[in-house]
């Protein structure tokens, strides 16, 4: 008991802490949705390049077909969705006909450049092709909502699709009695949470405003200061 009483009383184990970026002058023409869209497509970027590695760690032979190594061909896929770049075995398809053609079991390039890419173009195509926002940009929430959807799509896709020879197009999870890895589903929730909240806020945002000038509007009145002398 004296034990167990010591361990409780520890100090929790380091996880990490939040930090936040250095001012720029960049910002001071965003507004508050404005810096959660720029933020949020920020983590979805690196959540994608995150997955990306995984699958080419469990799928060594497609990052052959793009590159020397596995560094190489993921720096060579980032580089070509953030310059907006066409992405040649995709045979100039974008956006989610881009996506099709990747988790088709025809294709047979480098399925994982072509998955990272196709989904990556499909989210900045939701967003109006762009990764950081201004005052003057506004985003269609019904594209971000359907960019989440498309994204649970292409999960079910990769997890349940066969090619040919009945094997999955990629490896991705995998459960057994001796192991459970689930960080490729793990990933994959959080591009689907970020979008769906960023959708949700976008409506919200224009709702809420509405709802303010109305309260100004009401409340106004009884709002102002009572002279003291």
């Amino acid at each position: 008991m004296g034990l167990l009483l010591v361990g409780c009383a520890s100090a929790p184990a380091p996880h990490g802490k939040v930090a936040g970026d250095a001012f720029s002058m960049g910002e001071v023409l965003q507004s508050d949705s404005n810096r959660i869209a720029t933020l949020a497509m920020r983590e979805n970027i690196d959540s994608l390049m995150r997955l990306m590695d995984k699958l080419y760690q469990r799928n060594p032979a497609e990052w052959r077909k793009t590159a020397a190594t596995r560094e190489a061909a993921i720096a060579h896929v980032r580089s070509a969705l953030l310059e907006r770049q066409m992405w040649p075995p995709l045979e100039g398809q974008r956006d989610v006909q881009a996506l099709s053609k990747a988790l088709s079991p025809e294709f047979t390039g480098d399925r994982v450049g072509a998955f990272t890419y196709a989904m990556g173009d499909m989210l900045l195509t939701s967003h109006g092709g762009k990764t950081s926002f201004t005052l003057v940009d506004s985003l269609d929430p019904q594209n971000v909502y359907n960019a989440a959807r498309n994204v649970e799509i292409a999960s079910w896709v990769l997890n349940h699709r066969k090619n040919a020879q009945g094997q999955p197009l990629l490896l991705s999870n995998h459960m057994s009695e001796q192991e459970r890895n689930l960080s490729f589903e793990r990933e994959m929730g959080k591009l689907i949470a970020r979008l769906d909240l960023i959708a949700s806020f976008g409506t919200e945002r224009v709702r809420r405003s509405a709802i303010g000038f109305g309260q100004n509007l009401v409340a106004g009145p009884f709002l102002q200061f009572l002279p003291v002398r």
